[in-house]
């Protein structure tokens, strides 16, 4: 059933818009007529904001990680307190803001109201809503506890949430110091650098190496900054089009994996990720190697994924998941004895989020440390551009009192 749009008229003569499901336009002025509102304005929507390719995505996304954690969660609680689920998922429509969202929560509404079950109706959306989410949401609904569902992955996005804006936070400020140090560099040598190295041109003497580079650097950004940029650019299109293959991914995902500090940070972003949503599926009711299938997906690194798979084919010939997982070097040691103490002790799930919740702290410790180190360093790479170009325009001028002496 197509989803409308309206502006119109109470009987007060105030204006008021909404969504509104019906067969045509026509349907859809009736009904408004008979609730007695007087349409202004009446526009089928279309419900394809969440349809978008993965592609697209990586881009942008019509609706935030944040704004589907807190539908979740109100939609649990009103499922707690009684209310049906389309009652439920109706109640909230007027509440969420973003209008793409609210067009795709009808267009759920409207897919359940037709006979769909909530997962089918969410799978309609794969750009929005995640393998996770859905498999979880038809795992409640198969075990007549969605509500408690529900709540876990609000759990689960909050989490997500918090640790994103945790990296963001920590990285923001050395970010913002190298782009304004990039800036005022960019500032000094093709603005005061020029007007100050034309008096040694115009001299006529030789000039000391360091003066040398410095002026012909100075030429070339002012003259063809705009090709560095289009290369940027060019370099940054062709590494999101090479990415896609999944050879190339993985070589950069290994790469990755064998820096110093940031692919210890990866790795632990990983690990925390896999075992709190790997926990979450076990505890309700999905099994063991349906669980290593979906989690595989998002685990944000093609190594660690394809080690999943690997582990997973080995659970199917009847190893424990902690004795497959500590032949791979990807895997830390702390979390491999975590895994095994829970399969010995018959508390996996447990025991999945409390290693969750370990490296989430190990992770906040890692990025401290992080961007302990950065800052410095950051000041210590402009001190020695500034003290280079300082010295190169130093140079000639010490050689120039010694001519006049």
């Amino acid at each position: 059933m197509p989803v409308y749009e309206y502006t119109a008229l109470n009987k007060k003569g105030k204006n008021i818009s909404g969504l509104l499901n019906a067969d045509n336009i026509k349907a859809a002025t009736g009904k408004l007529r008979s609730s007695k509102i007087f349409p202004i304005s009446i526009t089928e929507i279309t419900t394809r904001a969440g349809k978008q390719k993965k592609g697209f995505s990586f881009f942008y996304s019509p609706v935030r990680s944040s704004e589907i954690a807190m539908m979740t969660r109100q939609l649990a609680t009103l499922i707690t307190a009684g209310f049906p689920l389309t009652t439920a998922l109706n109640t909230l429509l007027p509440q969420t803001k973003n209008q793409s969202f609210k067009r795709i929560l009808s267009g759920i509404k409207d897919a359940i109201e037709e006979g769909s079950s909530f997962a089918a109706a969410l799978s309609q959306y794969p750009g929005i809503f995640s393998v996770i989410y859905i498999n979880m949401v038809k795992a409640g609904e198969a075990s007549g506890t969605l509500e408690i569902v529900l709540e876990r992955l609000a759990d689960i996005y909050e989490k997500q949430n918090k640790l994103n804006r945790k990296i963001k936070s920590a990285m923001a400020y050395p970010l913002l110091m190298t782009l304004v140090g990039i800036g005022v560099l960019f500032f000094l040598l093709t603005v005061i650098v020029p007007n100050i190295t034309s008096i040694f041109e115009e001299m006529n003497q030789s000039l000391p190496l360091t003066t040398q580079i410095l002026i012909n650097t100075s030429r070339f950004l002012k003259h063809w900054w705009w090709v560095i940029a289009g290369i940027i650019g060019l370099l940054m299109i062709f590494y999101h089009i090479i990415s896609k293959k999944s050879a190339v991914q993985t070589a950069i995902d290994k790469f990755i994996l064998n820096l110093p500090v940031a692919g210890e940070l990866v790795q632990k972003i990983s690990v925390a990720r896999l075992t709190r949503t790997l926990g979450s599926l076990l505890e309700n009711g999905v099994s063991l190697l349906d669980a290593l299938e979906i989690v595989k997906n998002i685990t944000g690194n093609k190594i660690i994924a394809n080690a999943i798979l690997e582990a997973k084919q080995e659970v199917e010939c009847g190893r424990e998941l902690g004795d497959v997982l500590s032949q791979n070097a990807h895997f830390p040691y702390l979390a491999v004895q975590m895994i095994k103490v829970g399969e010995q002790s018959g508390n996996l799930e447990s025991m999945l989020k409390k290693t969750a919740r370990v490296y989430d702290d190990e992770i906040e410790t890692t990025i401290i440390g992080m961007t302990t180190i950065m800052e410095p360093l950051i000041i210590l790479v402009m001190g020695v551009v500034v003290g280079f170009i300082v010295l190169s325009i130093c140079l000639p001028i010490f050689e120039m009192n010694q001519l006049v002496r």
